[in-house]
Parts: C-alpha cells; structure tokens; sequence
C-alpha cells in the first residue's frame, strides 16, 4: 500500500496530508484517482464510475483537468472560479468520452485552500465525500448526489432496503453528465486540531462513522490514519476500489 504525504502552510496553519488507494476484491482495476499537490493546499478525490473504459479515464481526467486550472486560477478561489474549474472539468470528460460506447464519468471531491486565507473551499460533484472531526464530533460536510440520497431524506423508501440499495448506484450529479450540472462549494474554516477526510464511497459505505470517528481521532499522524482507513476496507471484504485522503489542521505556526 503506498501512501503519499505532503504539507503546506495557509495563513498561519501548518497542514499535513496523506492519501492512498487500494483496489479491494471486487475489481481488477482501480478506478479512483487522488491528487496531493505538493506546491500548495489541494487535495482532490475522483471515483469513476462503473468499470469500462470510461471509468478510470473520466476520473484521470477529471484530476488532470482540476488541478491545472485551479493552479491557473491561483488567488482566485471564490466560489464562481471553481465552479468554472468544474464546468472545464464537464467539458473536459466529456470530450474524452465521445468516442466510448460505455459511460465516462466520475465523482469529484476537493479541498482548496489559500496560503493567505484561514478557510478552505470543498468542491462536491457526486458521493465521494468529505468529513470533518473538531473536538471529537464527526460532521458530514457534502451532501451524496444520488437517489438513495434524496429518497432517505424525504422518506421515499426505508435505510437498508432493495429500494434505497438500488438508488445508492444513481448519481443525479457527477463530472461528464450531459447537463454539466455545476458543484456544491462549501466555506469551512481551517482550527488547529481539525482532522478532514475526503474518500470515495468504497471508505464510506465500507466504514461505520463510529469506525472513522476512532480512527481519525486516534493519531497526529495523517499516514497512519490513512493506512488503517485502508487496511479496514480491505479486512471488511475490499467491495470496491477504496481512496482516503486525510488533512490534519496541525497548529499555528510564525
């Protein structure tokens, strides 16, 4: 299992960030892709969807297309910028996909922060998913562009049921829909002591929040974190392709 590590400064806050992936049992291939840029505060997730061609490709190039034009658009991290990162990123899969006969697309998941800002910005397209732990409580931070998303919340059909199961697979939202459809962006502030996971749905549907919430609050080490978040899916049967980012907001640093 190999697992990369960086670290960044944003305005005052030291970051340090680990991510990985494992492929599991379900497939041959691993089709997410994760990026930690070792220049500045961006960790992205991407999970394609299915198990053709398209599938690893959407979400390659989905990253690809993210980070460049985020790192163009440095300094400019309002919600209108990223949601025109993300409307190249629809461009981009889509152009990719034109000539496959399966689907191409994927989730994507993003954290971006600025060195001179003390908040970050969560970019959602799909149901990968990015949590927070502050003073030990576990908070979803994205909402799940799905069925089963909406069909629990509205009580459309019962948690556990064939109905909500089904839905789970649906995606209202994702990158190389052919309506473009645009992202949630979301504030969150960076508190010393804040732990933040993004992850594909092969961690969240594989990992109880109590299990996450023990293993995120149990070390400093954002690798070590990671390696059991893995370890976990895989010991559980490895049902799908499993990625983990985690960032750890360490302290105030100068």
């Amino acid at each position: 299992m190999e697992i990369s590590k960086v670290a960044w400064t944003a305005a005052g806050r030291r970051l340090t960030a680990a991510g990985g992936s494992v492929t599991g049992e379900r497939y041959r291939n691993n089709f997410d892709v994760l990026h930690l840029d070792p220049a500045w505060p961006l960790a992205v997730v991407a999970d394609g969807m299915g198990d053709g061609p398209g599938s690893g490709l959407a979400a390659r190039t989905a990253v690809d297309v993210f980070t460049g034009r985020a790192r163009e658009a440095a300094g400019n991290r309002a919600p209108a910028a990223l949601r025109e990162v993300v409307a190249q990123v629809q461009r981009a899969v889509r152009r990719a996909g034109r000539d496959l006969a399966g689907l191409t697309g994927c989730t994507l998941t993003a954290l971006v922060a600025d060195p001179a800002d003390p908040a970050a910005w969560i970019v959602q397209l799909g149901d990968s998913r990015a949590y927070r732990l502050r003073d030990g409580l576990l908070d979803l931070l994205t909402v799940d562009h799905t069925v089963a998303w909406l069909g629990l919340l509205h009580g459309w059909f019962a948690a556990g049921s064939p109905e909500a199961h089904a839905a789970r697979y649906r995606l209202t939202r994702y990158a190389g829909h052919p309506d473009e459809p645009e992202p949630d962006v979301l504030s969150v502030a960076l508190r010393p002591g804040d732990v933040f996971l993004l992850c594909t749905d092969g961690v969240a549907d594989q990992l109880s929040y109590e299990r996450l919430t023990r293993v995120l609050g149990a070390t400093a080490d954002p690798a070590a974190a990671v390696h059991v978040l893995l370890s976990d899916t895989l010991a559980g049967g490895g049902a799908d392709n499993a990625t983990a980012i985690v960032v750890r907001v360490e302290r105030t640093v100068g």
